[in-house]
């Protein structure tokens, strides 16, 4: 009989941890894909938990967001493992120095560290080039065949960028905006070795990315992912295919994506993303989108779909428009978007991101298609008008709790944060908001972290996720991401050494003492 372990599901009562990558620690400025990444596995399995979820993967844009990133589909060359390569023959070791940075080895200096990897990466380039190996250009050629609805406009996209001194697609030669025939051969022919280094980082980063997957899925780890719902203007998707998009003639967009304003922010959040133009897609089958989930489930073992408030309906904001607040609402593609997607690739592992202005069709949508929906524990005790549905006895069994994500705040932070500044609550509100968690918690708040994780793992919801900086007990310091705040984001990782056998001990325990450990979990589940 096979008792090797197996990757959990959504409907398997369980819990992890969210953790972006570049937040491990390592020698090359930021995390990556290598041994880091091995060995948070190897914590994940000592504290009983099942799941590792993921910010996108893809290459960033814009501000550094995983969440801008330029194609849909592409994996970050950033988060290649450079002692990865020189274990694979494609560098040697003397050539994989550290990075060296005058930055706190807590923060990534963004700028240093892409030069760095990258320039590694093009050494590994050029030893491929000049030795070759006929097994893997064997690999190589099948890996390029097999992603060829996507790989060749990314390569060239990226090499076209480069040569461009990095500016958006929308300030290229018109003939290659708008993407002339004789315009991108004549690119394709002097961009040749740049285009070909492109697709050597993506053959690259899938071999790395399919081995840390095996690692996991060895050990009973899944991988959960995140798909934003739109996509960056300045990525291959929008360059290849702009008739999908509300664009002008000259690329330039007509209407952008973005929220009312909401708990982040008091003039909404103006995303800048250029909206679909989904009658279009429709008559397509959505079949970018299928291409889309496809290629996302099978990297990961579950999806978070960021804002699915969108498919439903979508706040539509005139691109000339400063803030959100000049938007309105616009109907989404709704069920017949899903149903779509369901003939098409059968079982949707999805995670459901409804937060936000939700209306109850939102949550028909949701529920329809039985995709759990997330809870966030630190919007329990606030005033907001659906904030008691946000406390665990209120949570259905279809559900993943967080005690915060991303975009909040750390548990120790938002408890302690007193109020304006970056705040987005005043100094009564939060003093409200304390007392309330108290009073619910029972506890005096010493280590509101592990009580907020403790409340978390109780509750009936099926999954329960937190951010690595809960389980550390970090403050305001540590946080991942200030929505609305253009700079300053995604620099945070932890330093090597600081997780240890005593927080795999206590969050293992209170794991099996709640029924999400792989043993209990199966006896436990409805």
């Amino acid at each position: 009989m096979d008792s090797s372990p197996t990757s959990p599901s959504l409907r398997t009562r369980a819990s992890g941890l969210l953790l972006h990558p570049t937040s491990l620690p390592g020698r090359h400025g930021s995390g990556d894909l290598g041994a880091e990444a091995r060995a948070f596995i190897d914590f994940l399995v000592s504290a009983s938990q099942r799941w590792w979820q993921m910010l996108p993967v893809g290459p960033p844009g814009y501000g550094e967001s995983p969440y801008s990133a330029q194609s849909a589909f592409a994996g970050s060359p950033l988060l290649i493992s450079p002692d990865a390569l020189v274990d694979e023959g494609f560098i040697d070791e003397a050539r994989a120095q550290p990075v060296v940075s005058s930055r706190a080895s807590e923060v990534i200096d963004y700028p240093v560290m892409a030069e760095h990897r990258l320039g590694l990466l093009r050494r590994a380039f050029d030893r491929w080039c000049a030795e070759g190996n006929a097994s893997l250009q064997n690999e190589y050629r099948a890996f390029v065949a097999k992603n060829d609805g996507w790989i060749d406009d990314f390569a060239l996209f990226r090499a076209l960028k480069g040569a461009a001194g990095g500016g958006p697609w929308t300030d290229w030669a018109p003939a290659l905006r708008r993407r002339d025939a004789d315009a991108l051969e004549g690119a394709r022919r002097s961009l040749r070795r740049e285009i070909a280094f492109e697709k050597f980082a993506q053959f690259v980063f899938d071999r790395q990315w399919s081995a840390l997957r095996r690692y996991a899925a060895a050990r009973g780890v899944g991988l959960i992912g995140d798909i934003p719902i739109f996509v960056a203007h300045d990525s291959s998707d929008v360059w290849q295919d702009p008739d999908s998009f509300f664009l002008d003639e000259a690329g330039r967009t007509t209407y952008v994506a973005g929220v009312p304003p909401d708990y982040f922010s008091a003039t909404g959040q103006r995303w800048g993303n250029p909206l679909y133009r989904w009658g279009r897609m429709k008559k397509t089958g959505y079949q970018w989108w299928a291409a889309r989930l496809r290629a996302a489930l099978a990297r990961f073992d579950a999806v978070r779909i960021d804002h699915f408030i969108g498919f439903q309906r979508y706040w539509r904001i005139p691109a000339e428009e400063p803030t959100a607040i000049g938007g309105c609402w616009v109907k989404g593609p709704g069920a017949d978007f899903f149903r779509a997607m369901k003939a098409e690739l059968g079982e949707l592992p999805l995670i459901a991101e409804d937060l936000g202005a939700v209306t109850p069709d939102v949550f028909a949508l949701r529920d329809r298609f039985r995709f759990p929906g997330i809870k966030i524990l630190q919007f329990a005790f606030g005033h907001d008008p659906y904030a008691y549905t946000f406390l665990p006895y209120n949570y259905p069994r279809r559900a993943v709790v967080y005690t915060g994500t991303h975009d909040n705040d750390t548990t120790v932070g938002w408890f302690r944060d007193e109020g304006g500044g970056w705040s987005t609550r005043t100094r009564a509100e939060t003093e409200v908001e304390r007392h309330a968690a108290l009073r619910y918690l029972g506890t005096t708040g010493e280590e509101i972290h592990w009580d907020m994780m403790r409340a978390a793992l109780s509750s009936v919801a099926r999954v329960a996720l937190f951010p690595l900086q809960d389980v550390l007990g970090l403050g305001s310091e540590a946080r991942m991401n200030r929505p609305g705040v253009p700079t300053g984001n995604w620099l945070w990782r932890f330093e090597a050494g600081a997780l240890t056998p005593a927080h795999a001990e206590r969050l293992g325990g209170m794991t099996r003492t709640y029924g999400r450990a792989a043993d209990r979990a199966a006896r436990t589940a409805r």
